[in-house]
């Protein structure tokens, strides 16, 4: 078959900049002879017809000395009003977070959950979302649902949350209904709200990892820091709210006598905003579908040197272009589709164990982040989670095993009140800060916003747990606010850096004729990420319980709060990558 020579680039297309070559060739994607002459070269197909006129049909070509196959496709700006909506999800699983935190414990007390399983349903979400998390990051990089790559995701995760919030705060009304035998009840209804607490906080963090990768996807980078401020700032209103409306005695009210109990009304008003954010965040955004970037391109035959399948143009966002010499042709922006079997054999082979041994083998910077976030994590989680108690017992010297009408169980419950109140104010300041946070980063950076967050969360906690008082305790837990907004929002601000980063550097690769095939997604790197948030409960279920029942005093736990803060500080001051 003879061969085309290509045809000289004009005069006025070798001026243009580098940027320039990109969007012609998109615009050369639509039909018209006007946009077909404008694409950078233009050589006739000696194979493929134009099936409506018969005539040879005519490609577009990339010169790796121009641009190189990894020319990005920058989305557009979005709108504030977009990324408001966007963050919306955020808000409604914060709600949610923190009527679980108010209303789960004593859910499981009136089901009459035995103690020794308490640990079962703490462990068994983070033990599954922490093994299954990067295979669920893995799919969604490779959906090629209609409705975009994420988004169906997010969709289902919201329904699994929304299913787990009826089953553990109704699951006593619905046995109740459903059984008559009484010697069968109790183990059905602590069966159903074992599985509805799992549940939920099973889809509750794993949902963290594609809301994030679906904001990177969409937006662009100055776009993207924008949104995670908005999601940090939504999180924290969302749980200021929540646990408002839990501090709220609910059974004197003439809405708690008309739905039946206190839970019943927290499941209305949680389903009610849960679906309503859902509803928003999903409709916030437009999402290309994977399949549709190559579907309207004209066919050309496969690549027979590996070295010439980097004639090709990608996605934004996509993930591991090149495999074994090969490109996935799915992700193709433009350049023709012929699929290519050892590309589509890779996506089907892909397995759990291919997925360890890619985080595993991931880059160093990329690892010291996650160690960093799993350091962050468990200081916060230790604290946090026995926060509450630790009010009741140490600050107000109350204690939670005496008789119910004594005065030292009183005294204890209204600890527990006051901690509530505590965290409320950790919520409404994270939302504060992070609204500031945009404005500090210009005179501090990054690194400096990261040092802080841990640097006063350690600061904060030590001081409680070594002088504890009521007002001393509530103020510090501003500093909970600023600990929550940081690791809400710095470590995916890093990874977005480091895309970018490693967006240009392929371009500068494929510019001097290499092909690297060492491409990460989003969506992997946003769920290796979340991660740690499930190796940090796992590690404070396990461990603390222990501690606390060695030392025989919930203050160790606040104590090792603020140790490991500080340790994290040392940690994302020395080992952290940052970009400026």
């Amino acid at each position: 078959m003879k061969e085309f020579e290509p045809l000289p680039q004009p005069d006025h297309l070798r001026e243009l900049p580098s940027q320039a070559p990109c969007q012609m060739q998109l615009r050369a994607q639509t039909p018209g002879p006007r946009r077909r002459r404008q694409a950078c070269r233009q050589v006739p197909h000696p194979v493929a017809m134009d099936e409506s006129s018969g005539q040879p049909d005519v490609h577009t070509y990339k010169s790796l000395a121009e641009d190189g196959p990894f020319c990005s496709v920058e989305p557009p700006k979005r709108p504030t009003g977009s990324l408001v909506m966007h963050s919306m999800a955020m808000f409604g699983r914060e709600f949610c977070y923190a009527v679980e935190a108010a209303y789960v414990t004593p859910v499981l007390l009136s089901v009459g959950l035995p103690k020794r399983l308490y640990s079962v349903v703490w462990l068994l979400s983070p033990v599954l979302g922490f093994l299954l998390q990067p295979v669920v990051g893995s799919a969604s990089d490779h959906c090629r649902a209609r409705w975009g790559r994420r988004r169906p995701y997010i969709l289902a995760l919201g329904v699994m949350m929304l299913l787990g919030m009826a089953l553990y705060l109704n699951g006593d009304t619905i046995i109740s209904a459903l059984i008559a035998d009484p010697r069968r009840k109790p183990i059905w209804a602590i069966s159903i709200t074992m599985t509805g607490v799992v549940l939920f906080d099973f889809a509750a963090d794993f949902i963290d990892g594609p809301i994030k990768a679906y904001l990177f996807d969409v937006c662009t980078h100055q776009d993207k820091e924008r949104g995670l401020h908005y999601h940090a700032l939504f999180t924290g209103l969302g749980g200021a709210l929540g646990y408002l409306l839990g501090a709220i005695d609910w059974a004197h009210l003439e809405l708690g006598r008309l739905l039946g109990t206190e839970f019943q009304v927290m499941f209305f008003f949680s389903s009610l905003v849960l679906t309503l954010c859902f509803i928003i965040h999903l409709c916030s955004i437009p999402e290309a579908p994977l399949k549709d970037t190559a579907k309207d391109t004209p066919p050309r035959q496969a690549p027979q040197d590996p070295a010439s399948s980097s004639d090709r143009m990608y996605e934004y966002g996509s993930i591991e272009k090149v495999k074994n010499g090969y490109v996935n042709p799915e992700l193709a922006l433009q350049g023709g589709k012929t699929k290519n079997p050892p590309a589509e054999q890779t996506q089907r082979t892909m397995t759990i164990k291919s997925l360890l041994r890619a985080l595993v083998s991931m880059p160093a910077h990329y690892r010291c982040l996650c160690i960093s976030h799993l350091i962050g994590w468990t200081a916060f989680l230790s604290n946090m989670l026995f926060f509450t108690d630790f009010m009741g017992q140490i600050v107000y010297h109350g204690d939670p095993y005496s008789a119910h009408n004594s005065t030292e169980f009183l005294i204890y419950q209204r600890g527990v009140e006051v901690g509530c109140w505590g965290l409320c104010i950790n919520s409404v300041f994270s939302s504060l800060y992070s609204y500031f946070q945009k404005a500090l980063v210009p005179y501090v950076g990054l690194k400096g916003l990261y040092f802080m967050g841990y640097l006063l969360f350690g600061l904060g906690t030590g001081f409680i747990g070594l002088f504890p008082n009521v007002y001393s305790t509530l103020v510090m837990c501003t500093s909970f606010g600023v600990m929550s907004s940081t690791l809400y929002t710095v470590p995916f601000n890093l990874i977005a850096m480091y895309h970018r980063e490693e967006q240009e550097e392929q371009r500068q690769q494929t510019q001097g004729g290499g092909l690297d095939s060492s491409w990460r997604g989003q969506g992997l790197d946003c769920a290796a990420l979340t991660c740690m948030v499930q190796l940090a409960q796992i590690l404070v279920g396990g461990g603390l319980g222990f501690l606390v029942n060695m030392v025989g005093s919930v203050v160790v736990v606040v104590i090792t709060a603020s140790a490991v803060a500080l340790i994290g500080c040392c940690f994302v001051a020395l080992f952290v990558r940052y970009i400026d």
